[in-house]
């Protein structure tokens, strides 16, 4: 039974409607959208709307809005280290849509959750 639910995870990897599928083209240094946000247009909620956007079309939004949430690390080693992977993709994602004063506010924050949270 272990086999048939490691063998499962696998599948997620490979199955591009689940929120734990990494495209060949996704990698930390991506910039998903075109206007950092900055001290100028944060009350505008425009940053975060076209960053929803971005991360809904990557299907990625559940790690930001909570409902992918963080597996157990001890009960569910495989499924924790695809959603890690995921996690600090996104991570990467939206530090590189920040301007560096505000980075510099959230850049402890560790899932992607917590840094959405410290944000919006």
């Amino acid at each position: 039974m272990g086999n048939d639910r490691d063998s499962s995870k696998d599948e997620s990897k490979q199955d591009n409607s689940s929120p734990y599928f990494i495209h060949h083209s996704y990698h930390p240094g991506m910039v998903i959208i075109s206007k950092p946000l900055n001290r100028d247009n944060y009350a505008t909620w425009t940053w975060c709307c076209s960053m929803k956007i971005s991360l809904s079309a990557k299907n990625k939004l559940g790690f930001v809005d909570g409902i992918v949430e963080t597996p157990s690390a001890k009960n569910n080693p495989n499924e924790f280290s695809l959603w890690r992977r995921c996690n600090d993709i996104i991570l990467s994602w939206i530090l590189n849509s920040l301007t560096s004063d505000i980075a510099g506010n959230v850049i402890y924050s560790t899932t992607a959750y917590e840094i959405w949270q410290d944000l919006i």
